[in-house]
């Protein structure tokens, strides 16, 4: 991988990781579109620590107070509290995508990221997305969350594994079938995502520097660069959307997969683009 790759491929992941667009098929057809090599799993979930160090930094304040929480239930203090309920809430939500990704690692890293696999996750879950925009009652908040919406919460995420699909649309869609506002959505997928994304990516990096995964050979400093980028640009697109979902819809987002998708299929189709 060059230098130019890198910061290309660091943009894409800052850029799309939040939205529900699916980084991981942006870096996939961003790359077949530049004639690159796949940049592979190993690339995307490493790549992913920065954009998910940004949302640490900028949930930094209700991270202290959750892992404060939760450290004191399990001492037996403040059980009831609301901050250590979220905290047990995430880890249980996070369980799901874990099992999943170790079941379907080697899926994940080949089948998983053909083109046509990725095009057709990018159009059917836009519209299931935008059925939840319409559909849900946008009345809850993460005060309100529940054992069930978080278990619920976790299945949706766990579909993110197929590139298309998107962590952040899976997750927030689900929220929105359960009566969550889009805000509120938003920001707990967010959360959710910090130990499945933040394991997932130094799980792939241990891996790498082992030679044990599969798919191309990780090349560290531009990796590294990539993924410095995806956390600049990651900071300032999380402030934005937060922003956005106050008063904007998802009718965008949906329209843009359909595009994008449609068009992906039509180039593989048309023989521009390999599947493969």
């Amino acid at each position: 991988m060059g230098w130019f790759e890198a910061v290309v491929l660091g943009l894409v992941q800052g850029l799309t990781e939040f939205l529900p667009i699916s980084s991981s098929a942006h870096l996939r057809i961003v790359g077949a579109a530049f004639g690159w090599d796949d940049p592979g799993a190993a690339f995307t979930a490493i790549t992913q620590i920065g954009t998910e160090a940004a949302v640490v930094l900028y949930f930094r304040r209700d991270i202290a107070r959750i892992v404060s929480a939760w450290v004191l239930s399990l001492v037996g203090k403040r059980k009831n509290d609301p901050d250590a309920r979220l905290g047990w809430l995430i880890i249980l939500g996070s369980i799901p995508i874990v099992v999943l990704g170790l079941l379907f690692k080697d899926r994940i890293e080949t089948t998983f990221r053909d083109l046509r696999i990725v095009a057709i996750a990018l159009v059917a879950f836009s519209l299931v997305l935008y059925a939840a925009d319409r559909i849900g009652r946008k009345k809850l908040e993460i005060s309100d969350l529940t054992v069930r919406d978080g278990v619920l919460y976790g299945l949706a995420q766990a579909l993110a594994l197929v590139p298309g699909v998107s962590r952040s649309g899976g997750t927030i869609t689900m929220g929105l079938f359960l009566g969550y506002t889009r805000a509120a959505a938003a920001r707990y997928s967010f959360l959710l995502a910090i130990p499945a994304v933040l394991g997932s990516g130094f799980y792939e990096a241990y891996s790498a520097l082992k030679g044990d995964h599969q798919g191309p050979a990780v090349d560290w400093g531009p990796t590294i660069l990539a993924t410095v980028i995806a956390f600049f640009v990651g900071l300032s697109v999380i402030a934005w959307l937060l922003r956005y979902l106050n008063r904007g819809s998802f009718t965008p987002f949906v329209v843009y997969r359909v595009v994008l998708g449609l068009l992906v299929l039509g180039l593989v189709g048309a023989g521009v683009l390999a599947p493969n």
